[in-house]
């Protein structure tokens, strides 16, 4: 009788003492497996990244306000909505370019592509930009500007007259092309990967939110006063020497 009591006491002891710390253990492992998927499913997700320099810095050529309302607004928007449409698609984890190309000219799957490709378009464009940009480049950019436009001035004219062209929304591009440099525009997201047109080299946005409460409807002003002042000339640089 005294061993089944002392039994009894025992097994109590290891009931109050031993259970809630297995279940502590339990509920330790779960949030652990709940955590490493959640961070499975954030770096599965398109990111909106970091303005290369302050949003006043491209002032007064591009005001703050149109900076933050373009990228705060417009940029992180086309994030975001991308992020709700390819959640539980195929497109989950891809590269952007990879979504851009395997969306491009799909009916049914033509709002992936548009939030994609403004997202990598955008991407771009604020890198095409630089409060020490403008002017006439040097290095090889500059002598394959010479080479292929006939003067930097040629270039700035078929690059503004192109900007001004596009009817309606869309990008004025500086592209490579079986190595010659060309200006092409594009309508609306479409870019030089949808293409299959060519390596980006600079980009200019002619959406109007990119510049109308700073220029209104003078889209040639912005433009001119972008060229002048805040091409990334060493970007263009870099993006010749690249592959591809």
């Amino acid at each position: 009788m005294r061993i089944s009591l002392i039994l009894l006491i025992i097994f109590i002891f290891n009931v109050i003492f031993f259970c809630p710390i297995l279940v502590i253990k339990a509920e330790a492992e779960v949030n652990q497996e709940r955590s490493l998927a959640m961070e499975d499913v954030k770096s599965s997700l398109f990111v909106l990244p970091a303005l290369p320099y302050e949003e006043d810095a491209l002032q007064p050529v591009i005001s703050a306000k149109t900076l933050s309302f373009h990228y705060g607004k417009h940029h992180r928007g086309y994030v975001n909505k991308l992020n709700e449409l390819v959640s539980g698609t195929e497109f989950v984890g891809l590269a952007l370019e990879e979504v851009i190309e395997k969306t491009a000219d799909k009916a049914d799957k033509t709002a992936i592509f548009n939030n994609a490709a403004q997202v990598w378009n955008h991407n771009f464009y604020w890198n095409s930009l630089s409060p020490k940009g403008g002017g006439k480049p040097t290095g090889k950019i500059g002598k394959k500007i010479e080479a292929d436009f006939g003067s930097y001035e040629n270039f700035v004219q078929q690059f503004s007259q192109a900007g001004i062209a596009q009817f309606g929304s869309g990008w004025v591009w500086l592209i490579e092309d079986a190595g010659t440099l060309r200006i092409i525009k594009t309508a609306n997201a479409e870019n030089p990967i949808s293409q299959k047109n060519g390596k980006a080299i600079l980009v200019l946005d002619v959406w109007e939110h990119a510049y109308y409460l700073d220029y209104q409807n003078l889209r040639s002003d912005h433009l001119k006063a972008v060229i002048d002042k805040l091409i990334n000339w060493e970007f263009a640089e870099r993006n010749l020497k690249r592959d591809k």
